[in-house]
């Protein structure tokens, strides 16, 4: 009879580098939420990750390295949430999207924004992952809304809201006016049903 050898509970180098990799991305994200661009570092990411900064710098050699990737994250997870959306109804939809545009990852898209703006190694890759996700963002409202698009004005109401959503994401970077907002979004509510009929 062979000698059996008792399993680890160690889990394969790969899946902990993988681990590691997502942790520090979604680290990236936070951090940018938080603290934006600027106190953003890869040891400040490194640390709240909990991984050393020779490991951060294993998986991403450099700053721009780390937030490239971290862009793509942060418009894979908005996908994602985009996907996941299942309201009940119009009102159900505006707030659900505009909850999409108030959240962590579209404050952490922000700062990338800002970002980008100043830092040409990201300029082009948030511009050509925004236009993306804006693509998506606008079919998935269009078909949360129940829009039918061959109307006229139906896609310029769908974009308009979505601008108004977007607006509401920036305000709420400077404070967190919930009241405003529900009544803003009750508002944009009853807007988009008429419009859209």
């Amino acid at each position: 009879m062979g000698v059996v050898t008792p399993r680890t509970a160690t889990p394969p180098k790969q899946d902990r580098s993988r681990a590691t990799r997502q942790k520090l991305l979604e680290s990236a994200v936070a951090c940018l939420a938080a603290r934006g661009w600027s106190g953003s570092t890869v040891s400040v990411v490194a640390e709240h990750a909990g991984v050393s900064r020779g490991a951060a710098q294993h998986h991403f050699p450099t700053r721009e390295d780390l937030f490239t990737a971290a862009v793509e994250y942060v418009a894979e997870e908005r996908s994602v949430a985009l996907r996941g959306l299942r309201p009940q109804g119009r009102a159900e939809a505006v707030a659900a999207l505009v909850d999409l545009y108030t959240g962590p990852l579209f404050r952490a898209a922000l700062h990338l924004w800002v970002a980008a703006s100043n830092e040409p190694q990201l300029g082009g890759r948030v511009a050509e992952l925004e236009a993306r996700v804006g693509r998506e963002t606008h079919r998935m409202a269009v078909e949360l809304l129940g829009a039918d698009e061959s109307r006229p004005g139906a896609r310029e109401t769908v974009q308009g809201f979505l601008d108004m959503a977007r607006g509401l994401g920036l305000a709420n970077l400077l404070t967190d006016d919930q009241g405003r907002r529900e009544r803003v979004v009750a508002e944009w509510a009853g807007i988009v049903d008429r419009a859209l009929g």
